[in-house]
């Protein structure tokens, strides 16, 4: 336990928010070997001390999955783990993020679709099946009024508004998908990523609408490009991963965030290692 509770909780119930901050911050640099004295604090129930105490706990562990999450990216290779990635990535850029929570929604949403499928279902059936539950049902479809919105990069925000862009939303496919029995691969195709079952070609953007390749030329034609094969090659792990931290940079980079968009370049950085 800290040997100046006393005075931390003190200082902590400061009015001023300096000197709040000052102590957070010194509370947040002795990292996870703080957490139990910090844990000690919560059980004081006052409300105001807890709130502060949540929050350095929250940048703690954003700065141990930041850590954990550039060792990951500079041995990720071509097959890395994307969902491991994707919470590790959250629990960086939102502190205090509680991915437990949110694993175990994904894993209930599986067995929901599970339950309902059928052995003689085919391919664009089963894609059916996963827009019928999770973009209709669920209601979850492409955030076109706010397209570069950081939370739509980002799994647990996209979980919980049911909003995203075309390769956070292909990733919940994938993720339910693979939970569920039915794979789902990630297309890298040129201006809008898509994703694809046992051959079928669907828009999770568009709440999993299944698309066919004259749609795909229509895409293609007012980006001036001719449909090629390499267009609808499977994405790689890594590919992905990539093209999500250049998406969250883009964002922060936009914002005039140095601080966040350094972190991502840092990440970025090592994957490319």
């Amino acid at each position: 336990m800290f040997a100046q509770k006393d005075a931390i909780v003190k200082l902590l119930r400061d009015d001023d928010p300096r000197t709040v901050d000052l102590v957070k911050e010194q509370l947040t640099r002795q990292g996870s070997a703080a957490i139990p004295s910090l844990e000690d604090l919560l059980t004081m129930y006052d409300e105001r001390v807890s709130e502060h105490v949540k929050d350095v706990m929250g940048r703690i562990d954003a700065a141990e999955a930041g850590g954990e999450l550039t060792r990951l990216c500079q041995n990720f290779g071509e097959q890395g783990d994307l969902e491991t990635f994707c919470w590790l990535l959250a629990r960086a850029m939102l502190p205090g993020t509680d991915v437990e929570e949110w694993r175990a929604l994904l894993d209930l949403w599986s067995r929901q679709v599970a339950q309902y499928r059928s052995p003689q279902d085919t391919a664009e059936d089963r894609v059916r099946l996963m827009s019928r539950f999770l973009g209709g049902h669920l209601g979850f479809r492409g955030n076109t009024e706010d397209y570069y919105n950081r939370d739509n990069t980002l799994l647990p925000r996209v979980l919980s508004t049911r909003l995203g862009i075309p390769i956070t939303l292909t990733l919940l496919y994938m993720f339910i998908g693979q939970r569920s029995g039915i794979p789902v691969e990630g297309i890298n195709f040129p201006g809008h990523f898509l994703a694809r079952h046992d051959g079928v070609l669907f828009d999770p953007f568009d709440g999993g609408r299944v698309i066919g390749l004259a749609e795909c030329r229509q895409i293609l034609a007012r980006q001036k490009l001719e449909l090629e094969e390499g267009h609808l090659e499977t994405a790689t792990p890594i590919a992905i991963a990539q093209r999500v931290l250049a998406n969250l940079l883009y964002v922060y980079q936009g914002a005039d965030n140095g601080e966040l968009a350094g972190k991502v370049t840092s990440w970025l950085h090592a994957l490319d290692r």
